[in-house]
């Protein structure tokens, strides 16, 4: 068979042509393995699928055995709880407000006369006494005013003896007729007129004497000192705004605060009987008692716009605990209800019938038992019916419990039975370990 192309036909075409028309030619070497490593993936793929599907499915399973036993078990699975057993104690009822404290008396310094101040006697932030010496003001001027009032004085009070001697001269002579009684009479007028200039120099040694103990400040009331507004060396004036410094009372101090106009008729009654109310401050947390003192007297009006009745009481405040305009918690005793049954607020659950408590039977079983709550402090609740001292209510675990089912009462201290197995089957899984 002749090899030789067709005519009109190149080789390279009819090479081609023959390549094409071979289906089954000879692949290249790494042809084959690609093609088995690509079955191996596959079939690997295909393994892991098949046994995630099979753990999936039997853990399914079990959870699904799981949960039929525990709706099987229901009502009569034993629940472990906390219980209190009730007792009968005096309950505090009182009225908790926000505060704010007042000094009883806050007093800005101001000089009486105006000068130079020449120094300053006491330390920012110090506390004094009434009369104590806080400034000194230049006394020069006001000395030498004071003296010229008293010279001013004594030559008027010359003049005025002056005078009464020639009034005693006219007196006689008016007896022997030498002169006439009108002269008299201007004499005595000029003897009243010198009087008069006398008791006018002497209020002038007065106002000046006093314009002068005026240069010594002294603090007005007693106190504790702020902040100084004026330095030594500065012209301080009467009609500064400022001042030279401010004094406010801290011993004693005040606290006012406001209440609901609901709770005033309780706090009147124990006003009206004689009572005197206590009243204790505490910070912002409301865990540091800062002072104890009591109710000192309340406003005349109620407050249209909050409704509100304003309160203020007295405090000693002997550690200096409480500064004018700081903000507290005021707590009020009201009242002191004495044996009560005692509730722990923890125990007291809510449904759609009302408040009610989970008593915990002879026979470690539970029933919902509603209540009827009375004054609340702190942890504790007044309970007036429902239950009764000796009686133990569920305190925690309450949440999981059905009227009837059983529990364990258990130790918050105490491992719970789940936590007791742990550490044995760590040593369990710990044994198996060591052995493989």
């Amino acid at each position: 068979m002749s090899l030789e192309p067709p005519l009109g036909t190149t080789p390279s075409l009819v090479a081609i042509e023959n390549h094409s028309s071979q289906p089954n030619a000879p692949q290249g070497p790494n042809s084959g393995w690609k093609r088995a490593l690509t079955w191996i993936v596959f079939a690997l793929i295909v393994v892991v699928t098949l046994v995630f599907t099979w753990k999936h499915f039997h853990a399914a399973k079990d959870a699904g055995q799981a949960g039929g036993q525990g709706k099987r078990g229901g009502k009569n699975q034993v629940m472990p709880v906390q219980v209190k057993t009730l007792a009968a104690g005096d309950l505090n009822i009182f009225i908790n407000a926000l505060g704010s404290v007042v000094p009883r008396s806050s007093v800005v310094v101001h000089p009486r006369v105006d000068g130079e101040l020449i120094s300053v006697n006491f330390t920012e932030g110090q506390s004094v006494q009434k009369g104590d010496l806080l400034i000194q003001i230049d006394p020069r001027p006001y000395q030498v005013a004071l003296t010229q009032a008293e010279g001013q004085l004594a030559k008027d009070q010359a003049a005025l003896l002056n005078a009464k001697q020639d009034l005693s001269r006219y007196q006689s002579l008016v007896k022997e007729g030498s002169i006439s009684k009108q002269q008299l009479d201007q004499q005595i007028a000029l003897v009243n007129q010198a009087e008069g200039t006398v008791k006018s120099d002497q209020g002038q040694v007065s106002g000046a004497r006093l314009n002068l103990s005026y240069c010594q400040v002294r603090a007005p009331v007693s106190g504790r000192l702020g902040l100084r507004q004026v330095d030594v060396g500065n012209i301080v004036r009467a009609s500064d705004a400022s001042g030279v410094v401010v004094i406010n009372q801290f011993q004693p101090i005040d606290v006012t605060y406001a209440i609901p106009e609901d709770q005033v008729q309780s706090v009147l009654k124990q006003v009206h009987s004689g009572n005197t109310l206590q009243v204790t401050v505490l910070d912002r947390a409301q865990k540091n008692v800062l002072d104890s003192g009591k109710l000192r007297s309340l406003d005349n009006q109620i407050d249209p716009t909050t409704g509100t009745l304003k309160f203020k009481a007295e405090f000693a405040n002997q550690a200096n605990n409480l500064f004018p305009n700081q903000f507290v918690n005021v707590r009020m005793l009201v009242e002191t209800q004495k044996n009560v049954t005692l509730l722990p607020s923890a125990a007291i659950q809510r449904g759609v019938k009302g408040t009610f408590v989970y008593v915990v039977n002879t026979d470690s079983t539970v029933n919902a038992r509603p209540i009827t709550l009375g004054a609340i402090d702190g942890d504790n609740t007044a309970v007036l019916s429902g239950v009764k001292v000796g009686e133990r209510v569920v305190l925690d675990g309450a949440d999981k419990l059905k009227d009837g089912g059983k529990v364990k009462v258990i130790d918050p201290n105490a491992l719970t039975p789940v936590d007791e197995a742990a550490p044995e089957n760590g040593r369990r899984r710990h044994r198996q370990k060591t052995a493989s």
